[in-house]
Parts: structure tokens; C-alpha cells; sequence
């Protein structure tokens, strides 16, 4: 891709996430899944969004960013359940309904893991050191530092696992696809490949920027008592998780800027951890989800308004 292509503006309002041995892509009023059976064959499933999901709220700054992390975790959740019977030829004959009790059990309960590891535990690692720096602040930024080494390492050790090398290789596939549409380049393996497999937009990269507000806002906060430690990082996560969407979107909307480049680069070095290189059939999956995707919109198109700009998913 040339310089004037990587500095112009580009159109936006689509994002993704990569499953097992497939690709959800969420457009401004539908998403969309496709994954590729034992068999070689694809299967699609197509869901309109909710209101909440398309509504004013979602138009609305700090609000939306709020809104989107939940979305992003319901719609990653039913993508991955039904990559997960595609993968065992379980797929269900019916029509798709949503992720079912099993579906937001699996959610809680991994949200549920999330919090405590990346939130929790860093607490646990350096409260002791309250009473040993002074000023205490130190402690808090530790605390910080620890939580975004907990992430990196945490990325780092699940991209050695074979089954995830596969995830992530439809990760990059997923980024690639986007990036050639953003771009106006017509859907082929050989245009995508042309792109990079980093995306300013990707959910890694807001889980980089949420582990940097953290910093900013609990050190901010001080050093409360215990009860109110604990409780302030899970209470302010919508907060964090608020800002660092707001951060995400302006970065994703002004690629165009060298300075934006430069401040957001550290998010795409990151996704050197969490996407590789994709195989063509693999990039065939993409292209397939988004092409499923668009067809959704233009079907929707006299509800449809100029689509604002939506992050890639945390996946």
C-alpha cells in the first residue's frame, strides 16, 4: 500500500472478530459470520442488531463506548458459539435466535475471569507496597504497569497454543479484508494481501488503551482503603472502558494524520502478538464475511444513513 493510500482518509463503519476457523464481521446493522466446516464448505449466519446497538445512544460520546463493549462481548460470544458448532458439525438447521442461556453464562463467566486477573489481581500484587513507597502513588502506577505486563504476557502465551495460531491468523485475515475495503479496493486474496494485518481499530489495541486510561484514572483516585480499591476497578471499568473507546474512534478516524500514526503506533506493534500471517482459503473466509455483510446492508439500505465509525471488536 502506498504512502497517499495509508494518509488519506478512509471510510469506516465496519469491524470484526476472528473465531474458530471463521470471521464475524458487524456492520452498522447486522453481523455476520462465516466459518468453514470439515468439509471445506462455508457456513453464514446473518443477525440483525438490536436497537440498542443502532440507536442515538450509540451516536452519543462515552455512552457509546459503553455500549459497544457490551456488544462486542454478546456478539463475540455468539460468533464464537456458533464457529464452535460448525467446528464439531453441529451446526443448527434453524435460523440463528441469539447465544441462548449458554451463551450468557459463558459471557459472565469470562468477563467474570477477565476482571479478576486484570483488575483484581494486580491489586493483590502490589498493595503491600502502599506502606513501603512514599509517595504512595507509586504503588498505583506499579499496579498499572503490572496489569498491562499481565495482558502482554497473557497474549503472548496463548498465541504459542495451535488452535489459537489459527484464530489469529483469521485475526489477521479479518484486518486485512477491512483495511482493503476502507479502502475501496475491490474484495480479491491478491488486493487483500496488499494491506497489513495491524488495524488501528482492532480490540487489541483497545485493550492496550484501556490498560493506559486505567493508569491515568486510578492514579488519579489515590490510594483509597482496601474495600474501595477492589471496588473502584470494577465500578470504573464501563468509565475506562468509555474513554479508551473515544480514543480508539479518533485514532481510527484520522489515519490521515502522521502525528495520529505516531501516538497510535504502540497499538499496532501490540497486534504483532494477536494476528499472523493468513493463508489464501483463509482470506477467501474474509472476503466472504464481508461481502455477506455488505450484501446486509444494501438489502437494509433505506434505513441506512452514512454508518459511523464502529471499532473492529476485542477478540
Amino acid at each position: 500500500m502506498s504512502l497517499r493510500e495509508q494518509q488519506r482518509p478512509v471510510r469506516q463503519g465496519y469491524g470484526g472478530q476472528a473465531v474458530i476457523e471463521g470471521v464475524m464481521i458487524r456492520g452498522p446493522r447486522h453481523a455476520t459470520v462465516v466459518c468453514r466446516r470439515p468439509d471445506g464448505t462455508l457456513s453464514t449466519r446473518t443477525r440483525s442488531l438490536r436497537q440498542s446497538s443502532t440507536g442515538r445512544a450509540r451516536k452519543t460520546p462515552l455512552l457509546r463506548g459503553v455500549i459497544i463493549l457490551w456488544e462486542t462481548l454478546h456478539l463475540g460470544t455468539w460468533a464464537l458459539l456458533f464457529s464452535q458448532n460448525v467446528a464439531l458439525a453441529e451446526e443448527p438447521a434453524d435460523e440463528d435466535k441469539g447465544m441462548g442461556v449458554l451463551g450468557a453464562l459463558t459471557l459472565l463467566i469470562a468477563f467474570g475471569i477477565a476482571i479478576g486477573i486484570f483488575f483484581l489481581a494486580p491489586i493483590v500484587g502490589t498493595r503491600w507496597l502502599v506502606d513501603h513507597i512514599d509517595p504512595d502513588i507509586v504503588a498505583i502506577v506499579l499496579e498499572g504497569v503490572l496489569r498491562l505486563v499481565l495482558l502482554l504476557g497473557y497474549l503472548a502465551l496463548i498465541g504459542r497454543m495451535g488452535e489459537i495460531k489459527r484464530v489469529f491468523e483469521y485475526h489477521g485475515a479479518e484486518h486485512m479484508t477491512i483495511a482493503a475495503w476502507e479502502s475501496e479496493q475491490a474484495l480479491t486474496v491478491a488486493n487483500v494481501r496488499r494491506y497489513s494485518r495491524a488495524h488501528p481499530r482492532c480490540g487489541t489495541s483497545f485493550l492496550l488503551v484501556v490498560a493506559v486510561v486505567a493508569i491515568l484514572v486510578f492514579t488519579a483516585l489515590g490510594t483509597p482503603p482496601l474495600w474501595w480499591h477492589i471496588t473502584s476497578r470494577i465500578v470504573f471499568i464501563p468509565v475506562i472502558a468509555a474513554i479508551a473507546y473515544e480514543a480508539i474512534r479518533f485514532g481510527g478516524s484520522h489515519r490521515h494524520i502522521r502525528l495520529v500514526n505516531w501516538l497510535f503506533a504502540p497499538n499496532l506493534w501490540l497486534q504483532a502478538l494477536t494476528t499472523r500471517a493468513p493463508e489464501d482459503d483463509q482470506i477467501e473466509v474474509a472476503i466472504a464475511a464481508m461481502e455477506t455483510a455488505l450484501a446486509a446492508e444494501l438489502a437494509d439500505a433505506p434505513a441506512v444513513a452514512e454508518p459511523a465509525a464502529a471499532p473492529a471488536p476485542a477478540d
